[in-house]
């Protein structure tokens, strides 16, 4: 059985995987639509959980900052606005954000979110509310111990060369 979402996820030819691997793989990125807030790149903010990096939360001005299309789908899911933007508890948002993911499989969101997992945590396996305790708690490890997971680390393991925030 070939590997959840491999290193030749969504390459389908040879074709594309020589152009991918062998040219694009490793370009610098020009991220026009970044959803970190200037000001947390500017402090290079070291984010306490993965909720916080995903979802966001509100501002020191109660303005809703963070991830917009995680948030569409909680909401298109029906999940309650205080999971989505609120104040409730981080891991219970995550769990609601799980929830979703589950029901999102094929969507480009699900995709996303898995090879984030991948690139930033090194976590291969479906992210699902039965994996979300193990997961939860790795990623946030990192978050917390790993010198290079800051606003700025995690720009350039991403390979950016240039950013534009939402």
């Amino acid at each position: 059985m070939k590997p959840f979402m491999d290193k030749d996820f969504l390459l389908e030819t040879e074709t594309a995987k020589h152009l991918f691997h062998d040219y694009a793989e490793h370009l610098p990125l020009a991220d026009y639509h970044c959803h970190l807030n200037p000001k947390e790149i500017w402090e290079d903010r070291r984010f306490e959980n993965l909720t916080q990096v995903w979802l966001g939360g509100l501002d020191e001005n109660g303005v809703p900052a963070g991830d917009h299309y995680k948030w569409r789908l909680m909401r298109s899911n029906g999940i309650d606005e205080s999971y989505v933007t609120g104040n409730q508890d981080p891991y219970a948002r995550f769990l609601k954000l799980t929830e979703a993911l589950e029901l999102a499989i094929g969507n480009p969101m699900y995709h996303w979110c898995h090879l984030e997992l991948q690139q930033f945590f090194g976590v291969y396996e479906p992210l699902t509310v039965e994996s979300a305790p193990r997961i939860w708690e790795h990623c946030n490890k990192l978050l917390q111990e790993d010198p290079d997971m800051t606003a700025r680390g995690l720009i350039r393991k991403a390979n950016v060369a240039f950013i534009g925030t939402t």
